[in-house]
């Protein structure tokens, strides 16, 4: 594309390790995953809060640890939670049993 930022020119991909794949889960928003990463660590607190919950949204639950640690997905839950939609539930019986199970900090 003519004029296109690098990122929106390169097809959608499920190789989460290569920097400059664009994630398939970001398909409405095309960036690199080295931009995800980088908006997830410096971005304001505003964009890492709604890119965190695009994450486990939309991403396998598998991968979304490449981007987060569930100590993080824990301490922003009241955060998250109201933007997880129908995943909602999911995140939570997993924060639940990871608790039960002391892998988490109750």
């Amino acid at each position: 594309m003519r004029g296109a930022a690098p990122s929106e020119s390169r097809p959608l991909s499920s190789d989460l390790t290569d920097p400059e794949a664009v994630p398939y889960f970001l398909w409405d928003e095309p960036m690199t995953v080295a931009e995800l990463r980088r908006r997830l660590e410096s971005g304001s607190h505003a964009e890492r809060t709604r890119l965190l919950a695009k994450v486990l949204r939309e991403a396998r639950d598998t991968e979304v640890w490449m981007f987060t640690t569930p100590e993080e997905v824990e301490q922003r839950w009241n955060e998250l939670a109201p933007r997880l939609g129908r995943r909602r539930p999911f995140w939570e019986f997993l924060l639940r049993g990871w608790k039960r199970d002391g892998l988490l900090a109750k």
